[in-house]
């Protein structure tokens, strides 16, 4: 039987979820639990699929220990040594366990991980066996509707989701459900969809077992499921990939190139809420003789604002690589292997396709006020360290933007700033030398930008504290440099204009 299709635990059975967390609750089977009986090396090899350093960790017979071996590492653990720590009646009963080959012994029918919410509340993610890593990480099967847990995306994704209170949001191919589960933290109603009714049903064991409001499940895909209904919040971590034929329905989309990416962005305009955010995770083609950048540009939909930022670039062979090692295609027969190497290769040059890019594409729905306004797009590439999470750097980038926008430069010269959290200064120049060759603002949070400025935008950035307005500084540092201050005026609000686009400057009240 394969993996997609054996049979999943009762999700109409509320009163076992309730008892089944009860019991892993009692026993510490949660993300700080287990940090603490495997250590960080082994909990950390968990997260790649590997498993021998957990297993040498759980050679006792305590509750923790069997947990893990029954539900993280897939092993048969004896009936008595179960039903000490578990309610093995209605857990056999409901289908989260079964007997095991051997006499008198049980094993788990899903993968199911202890999971830390962002204020310390302790979920659990159910995904099928085996398949509790997402994303590219050699999940080494071919069955098309196996449903994946947790990996770096759907992390990075829940991380750079804006999180203020909304009355409705949408998951968009919503897999084992950890994006409606942070969803439903913040969010009245929450809707989830996917294509895989399998992803479904996972879902509504996710959501029971982490004590979660039920979510409302669709089947279907992209926004069809929807119709015209428009939400507050929409996130996504669809399938992605762009391969030479839909194959795993978890990563494939189905349709050509990065199409599914860019129809799902521009169809996402017209199903949000004025002020409503959509966040996707994509990938997209470098193409020869156009830029991604307008590329991507042209994905964004009328009356709305964007922020996209491409955080990696793989040419097409290490393109191609990943993802036949995430299905185990290297393990196979070295001709067939070479036959779908060179199938994604065809794809590629068909579509004249140098590289793929992987990044992150944040929508936010122009308010009525707004609205007459030319829409801000930023598409920059930040292949850097970011400190996660980073939802609310991603409301304040587009906070600022609408700040800049109402602000022409003589409005800017009478606004007050002051210097952002967490900004360091760094000279740069050789030992012993009078002056620095260059200065350097940079970021110690958030998005960890760095920016070079002259001496005169160190010396305003280290000033603005709120106090003084930006035209009264810039006089005064005329003043103490001996440069005529109109000549100043006119030549710093685009040094003031970028820091506070970056995030090194705030505007005070606003």
């Amino acid at each position: 039987m394969s993996i997609a299709s054996a049979p999943l635990p009762s999700s109409d059975r509320a009163d076992v979820c309730a008892q089944l967390r009860e019991a892993l609750l009692a026993a510490d089977f949660t993300a700080d639990g287990l940090l603490e009986l495997l250590g960080a090396p082994a909990y950390t090899a968990l997260a790649r699929s590997e498993t021998v350093p957990a297993l040498r960790a759980t050679r006792g017979e305590g509750p923790l220990e069997t947990l893990v071996r029954l539900f993280l590492l897939q092993r048969s653990v004896p009936h008595a040594r179960v039903a000490a720590v578990l309610p093995v009646g209605p857990l056999l009963e409901s289908g989260w366990l079964s007997a095991a080959d051997g006499e008198g012994a049980l094993k788990a029918t899903v993968d199911l991980r202890p999971y830390g919410g962002p204020s310390g509340e302790d979920w659990f993610i159910v995904s099928d066996l085996g398949c509790a890593v997402g994303g590219a990480g050699g999940i080494g099967s071919h069955d098309e509707g196996v449903v994946l847990g947790v990996g770096g995306a759907s992390t990075t994704l829940a991380g750079l989701t804006v999180r203020t209170p909304v009355a409705s949001a949408l998951d968009l191919g919503t897999g084992s459900g950890i994006q409606a589960l942070h969803a439903a933290q913040h969010a009245t109603r929450v809707t989830a969809t996917d294509l895989n009714p399998r992803a479904l049903h996972i879902t509504r064991l996710t959501l029971a077992l982490s004590g979660a409001p039920e979510a409302d499940l669709r089947e279907g895909s992209l926004f069809e499921p929807v119709g015209e209904e428009t939400y507050d919040l929409i996130v996504s971590n669809p399938p992605f990939v762009i391969s030479p034929g839909a194959r795993l329905t978890y990563r494939d989309g189905g349709m050509g190139g990065d199409d599914l990416c860019r129809s799902l962005v521009q169809q996402a305009g017209e199903r949000l809420n004025e002020g409503g955010y959509a966040h996707f995770l994509a990938n997209w083609q470098h193409v020869d003789g156009e830029e991604w950048t307008e590329r991507l540009r042209s994905w964004v939909p009328r009356g709305c604002d964007a922020w996209i930022v491409q955080r990696e670039v793989q040419d097409i062979t290490q393109y191609a690589e990943l993802w036949l090692r995430d299905a185990g295609d290297h393990r196979t027969d070295p001709e067939e292997y070479a036959a779908r190497y060179d199938a994604w290769l065809d794809e590629f040059e068909a579509r004249k396709t140098r590289a793929v890019g992987f990044g992150w594409i944040t929508l936010r729905k122009s308010t009525a006020g707004a609205g007459s306004a030319e829409p801000s797009v930023t598409v920059e590439e930040w292949p850097h360290p970011v400190e996660q999470p980073l939802g609310e750097t991603v409301r304040e980038f587009f906070a600022r933007q609408d700040f800049l926008r109402a602000h022409d430069d003589a409005a800017l010269l009478a606004g007050h700033f002051k210097l952002a959290d967490g900004v360091v200064q760094e000279q740069v120049g050789l030992p012993g030398a009078e002056d620095p060759e260059h200065v350097v603002l940079r970021q110690q949070r958030g998005m960890r930008r760095a920016t070079k400025v002259d001496t005169v935008g160190a010396g305003f950035a280290g000033v603005c504290d709120g106090t003084l307005s930006a035209g009264r500084i810039l006089d005064a540092i005329a003043q103490l440099v001996g440069e005529d201050p109109v000549l100043l005026r006119d030549r710093t609000p685009a040094q003031i204009r970028l820091l506070v686009e970056q995030g090194f400057l705030e505007p005070v009240g606003a």
